[in-house]
């Protein structure tokens, strides 16, 4: 009995034990390990050990959440350069830029001597529907003073900003009366265009810049095409300079418009990601328009794959000079408190399969961003034979012609940078931009004599009759910049062009903006070219080859047969 007895009591006897033993081990874990961790075996449990131990050791007070905060730009700047952390606060305006659209109240505005200053009014938008004019000031918000130091670029965008339906009331100085005028403005959706211009150069060729590859850029493109297609256009530019990217998925619907069926657009592999490809489904509008694609230095992601099937596929010519040079994927991720983080996830390569991911090291971010510095100091912006291409990494287009990867997507026709008339008093005024502060201020003052011009060539041959370069060095050495006559004399046309610019883009809007520049841009005037001469399409290199030994061949004999001449 007493042997049944006590084998009864022994699990509660073990249980006890048990927990004893776990409330000792916990005891010495406390007061005797010291610095040692020794249930910590993982990277990331350390982390959060180590926060964990911060938050409860640490000889001050620490606020948790900003070292976090501080900690997950460092962390991912570890991994590449394009891995980047998106604080919750700046999340909205980062994919709004994208998305196609946000809520607010449909201005342009600029912030000078303090105050927020209205250069546009969205047409349609909520500003236009109850009066506010291009020249107001916001001085007052919701009946409180809005000017001062305290007003900069994100304050401004995080008031005005706000859910749809919502309402701010808004106090406005206007010029020619006397007391502030209060418009209340209730939010809307304002839409975000990613086509900065399309139109039709000469009565033949249609021009399409793209800023950026988010959301609405395919129907954009698909609006524009249309637009062409009714007014007979003989072929295309699409510009892509300065744009940087944005989302795949848009780049690879624009680029499907120009390919034929079965076409490799672009493929994606990474460690998580098996090999993914995307081709052309044959459903595009434009299969046989002679087409041209313009970039440059600043032309990235989403523009380079969009480029490297043009140029892969030989659909058509590349012209201006080499792109940046990002062959990296990002994909969204969002957190609980709203941030978010951009995280790579794969390479991509182009239907030719270079990856044109130019080289860096993980962690030295400020080598890589200095490569653009770089390549200017080298003279590649000037020269094509200062391009020094990777001969390991050649690859072959679809006709044979050789390109490279590793380091962006070089043209087949390269437009050096123009530096005619660039003068450090140029770089000194538009550094500080100042022409951009003078022609504000201009346009502000003569908004109603300005206004009754409707073309760009009316407008600009006014403003060529005002005598605007020396109003402007007046008001430039009245901000520091003291005259240099010879300099100025150097840069006379530049500075011209650029204030007249300026005063358009205020008056006619971004499409009559990039319409005055095109009239004199070389790497424009290049691609008018090559349409002109019906060479938009690529040839094969053999017939390259013996067209040039042909010609060479002609050269020769012409050579002897003048030399005969003359010796006769």
């Amino acid at each position: 009995m007493s042997i049944k007895r006590s084998s009864r009591f022994t699990p509660i006897i073990i249980a006890i034990s048990i927990v004893v033993g776990i409330l000792i081990g916990t005891f010495y874990a406390k007061h005797f390990a010291g610095n040692r961790l020794g249930i910590i075996n993982g990277s990331s449990n350390k982390l959060n050990a180590l926060l964990r131990v911060i938050d409860d050791q640490y000889v001050d007070t620490v606020n948790m959440m900003e070292l976090v905060e501080k900690a997950m730009p460092q962390i991912l700047a570890e991994l590449d350069p394009h891995s980047t952390y998106i604080p919750a606060k700046n999340l909205e305006e980062v994919n709004s830029e994208l998305e196609g659209s946000f809520s607010g109240i449909g201005i342009q505005f600029s912030i000078q001597n303090d105050t927020i200053h209205i250069n546009a009014v969205i047409q349609g938008g909520p500003s236009e529907k109850v009066g506010l004019m291009a020249g107001d000031r916001i001085v007052t918000v919701n009946d409180t003073a809005f000017v001062g130091k305290k007003v900069n670029n994100e304050t401004a965008m995080r008031t005005l900003k706000g859910p749809k339906d919502t309402q701010v009331k808004l106090g406005i100085k206007r010029l020619g009366e006397k007391n502030i005028l209060h418009f209340t403005v209730t939010r809307g959706n304002i839409p975000q265009n990613t086509v900065d211009a399309a139109y039709l150069i000469d009565d033949k060729y249609g021009y399409i810049k793209i800023s950026k590859f988010g959301r609405t850029s395919h129907p954009e493109l698909l609006n524009a095409l249309a637009q062409f297609n009714h007014q007979k256009c003989q072929g295309l530019i699409i510009d892509l300079r300065g744009n940087t990217g944005g989302y795949m998925e848009a780049a690879i619907r624009m680029v499907n418009e120009f390919l034929p069926e079965g076409k490799l657009i672009v493929y994606m592999q990474g460690r998580k990601y098996p090999r993914s490809e995307e081709f052309a489904n044959g459903t595009g509008s434009c299969q046989k328009m002679p087409l041209v694609v313009l970039v440059d230095e600043g032309s990235a992601s989403a523009s380079e794959i969009f480029t490297g099937a043009i140029q892969d596929n030989d659909r058509g010519t590349v012209i201006g000079r080499r792109s940046f040079g990002k062959g990296l994927v990002q994909q969204p991720i969002e957190f609980s408190d709203g941030s978010a983080i951009r995280l790579t996830i794969g390479r991509y390569y182009t239907p030719s399969g270079r990856c044109i991911q130019r080289p860096y090291q993980s962690g030295n971010d400020s080598e890589y961003e200095l490569d653009l510095y770089k390549r200017y100091e080298h003279g590649e912006f000037f020269s094509r034979d200062s391009i020094k291409q990777n001969q390991s990494e050649r690859y072959s287009t679809s006709l044979g012609r050789t390109v490279y990867g590793g380091g962006g997507i070089m043209p087949d026709v390269f437009v050096p940078q123009d530096t005619t008339g660039v003068s450090s008093y140029l770089s000194a005024v538009l550094s500080r931009g100042l022409t951009i502060q003078f022609t504000f201020q201009y346009t502000d003052n003569n908004r109603s004599k300005l206004t009754q011009y409707q073309t760009i060539e009316e407008l600009a041959q006014y403003l060529r009759r005002q005598g605007l370069v020396e109003q402007f060095v007046r008001y430039a050495d009245s901000k520091g910049v003291k005259r240099r006559n010879i300099l100025i004399q150097k840069s006379h046309k530049l500075l011209e062009r650029n204030i007249c610019g300026n005063v358009i883009y205020n008056i006619l809007g971004m499409e009559a903006y990039i319409k005055y520049f095109n009239a004199s841009d070389d790497t424009v005037l290049k691609g008018i070219e090559i349409l002109n001469a019906g060479k938009a399409f690529p040839s094969a290199p053999a017939v390259k080859d013996q067209k040039e030994k042909k010609e060479k061949k002609d050269s020769k004999q012409n050579s002897k047969n003048g030399t005969k001449k003359r010796a006769a």
